[in-house]
């Protein structure tokens, strides 16, 4: 996007029409019906729907009305069609997609997105409620300049994935669920040997992974680290310092254990290849021992695989690593760079951010994450509980992103009830089991670049990752050695820039924590 496009949309002046504010008459934002334009994009959903029933609700109760005013919406890729309306020039007035943080962030220094500060501060109490009881998020959503630009989506619960082991197999082969890493190795060393689900062939698939990510995941066990976030790949922080996790000690020791594991036949031998289907491939064919990966939807597999006789894969508690730490390294991140933003020329500052403001108070929030009351949800003593007709329609998750609730491209705070809801026994169990060891670690928020920095950060990360990746793969494939080779590793990080890159996001992530 060139420049010049994002100065004019600064320097835009329109005639401002100011509509009567509603006064006394609940959620209502204006007393006459005001439309605002909006652009929407998600991988699940690539244009806003003005049909869907919890937008209209939404209009009723506020007297907003978003009219669809989505560019790219024949394209999949979120960034794509972001692109495209900064290209355009003609941004709506509100603008909702995924990874927004890092374009508001860019651009809204320039004029191109409004400062929400003041807005919040005059506007939006249960906004404004919500930072101050979160000054980390704040922190954190703050760009370079001091501003924030977007609402972000704020997901709630702390728990996401855990380690699941097929508990019957363990009890089969008269072992004990693994406390430390060494005991982990004799079990999936067990289900390699044993034939524990009782074939007469050796087709067990010890440990497995829809995302190959979660293989890596294992160097914790090593006192390494995969990530800093819930984004793979991503920086951490220590005791204030930021590193990369593929830069450390811990990781190398990591890595060479799991080339010799997958050598060993302990890992899938096509976990790089398989992909989403693996869990429920492996699973159902009664094939696969263990895994980590999210609690609700694997806890759902002791029922949806009821057939196998005493199938059970629930979670246990992360094994001890090397030193004796339990660590669990993936959380719930408190927001996610998705939400939504406020175009630079929009009209209408005070009432958009009012319209934000409501999906944060009590009946917005209930109903971004529950649905509309008395079709999806009815109240049980206060309560949104969820019907069962519509609990037994099918994935929860998909049956609300029909009728736009849910929608990560809006920012709203989650209600982890709605999840809680929906949450067998076995899931519910395992994050009892976690939250009573307290196993969860600190997570990077992650940091908003100045245009210098970002510059930095654009000319080496990318090809850091790439080098990173390219070597991680190679290594636990085979086809290279850790430990010979990573005295060169270190050298070439530094010659593709990995001290520039640390330098400057250290220097912002100072100014923005500090």
């Amino acid at each position: 996007m060139k420049k010049l496009t994002i100065t004019a949309l600064a320097l835009a002046s329109t005639m401002m029409t100011t509509p009567v504010l509603a006064d006394g008459h609940g959620s209502k934002i204006v007393d006459e019906p005001l439309e605002l334009t909006i652009h929407m994009h998600h991988k699940r959903y690539t244009s806003y729907d003005e049909d869907w029933p919890v937008e209209q609700t939404a209009r009723e109760m506020t007297n907003i009305h978003l009219k669809n005013k989505t560019f790219g919406s024949n394209t999949p890729q979120s960034d794509e069609a972001i692109n495209l309306l900064l290209a355009s020039g003609q941004l709506p007035d509100i603008i909702g997609t995924s990874r927004i943080r890092d374009v508001v962030n860019q651009y809204g220094p320039q004029g191109a997105f409004t400062p929400l500060n003041d807005l919040i501060e005059g506007h939006a109490p249960h906004m404004k409620a919500y930072f101050d009881s979160h000054p980390d998020v704040k922190s954190a959503i703050t760009s370079s300049d001091g501003n924030m630009y977007y609402i972000p989506y704020l997901p709630d619960g702390k728990y996401g994935r855990a380690y699941f082991i097929r508990y019957d197999w363990v009890e089969k082969l008269g072992l004990e669920i693994p406390n430390n890493v060494d005991e982990l190795k004799t079990v999936l060393e067990a289900f390699r040997d044993g034939d524990p689900n009782g074939n007469g062939k050796k087709d067990e698939v010890p440990y497995f992974a829809r995302q190959w990510e979660e293989l890596i995941r294992l160097v914790t066990l090593w006192d390494g680290r995969s990530s800093g976030s819930d984004t793979y790949h991503d920086y951490y922080v220590t005791d204030g310092k930021l590193a990369h996790p593929y830069a450390g000690e811990g990781y190398r020791e990591g890595i060479k254990n799991l080339a010799e594991w997958y050598a060993e036949g302990l890992i899938d031998a096509e976990i790089f290849t398989r992909g989403s289907s693996s869990r429920e491939f492996l699973l159902s064919e009664n094939m696969g021992g263990m895994t980590h990966d999210w609690f609700a939807s694997t806890s759902g597999y002791n029922r949806l695989s009821a057939d196998i006789e005493g199938f059970s894969f629930k979670a246990f508690a992360p094994p001890a690593s090397i030193s004796g730490k339990r660590i669990e390294e993936h959380r719930r991140i408190p927001f996610k760079p998705d939400g939504w933003a406020m175009g630079g020329t929009n009209e209408h500052p005070v009432e958009t951010i009012k319209y934000f403001d409501f999906w944060f108070s009590p009946e917005g929030r209930d109903l971004v994450n529950f649905g509309v009351e008395g079709a999806q949800y009815t109240l049980v003593d206060g309560e949104p509980q969820f019907t069962q007709e519509f609990l037994d329609a099918g994935p929860v998750n998909s049956s609300l992103y029909q009728i736009g609730a849910q929608l990560h491209a809006r920012g709203y705070f989650q209600d982890y009830e709605y999840e809680k809801q929906w949450s067998n026994e076995f899931a519910l169990e395992g994050i009892a089991l976690y939250d009573e060891g307290d196993y969860l670690i600190d997570q990077f928020l992650g940091v908003s670049l100045n245009a210098d920095e970002q510059k930095v950060y654009d000319k080496y990360n990318a090809q850091l990752r790439t080098y990173m990746l390219e070597r991680q793969q190679a290594w636990i494939l085979g086809t290279g050695d850790v430990e010979a080779d990573w005295a060169d590793y270190q050298a070439q990080l530094e010659n593709r820039g990995y001290s520039k890159v640390l330098e400057v996001m250290q220097a912002a992530y100072d100014r923005q924590y500090n």
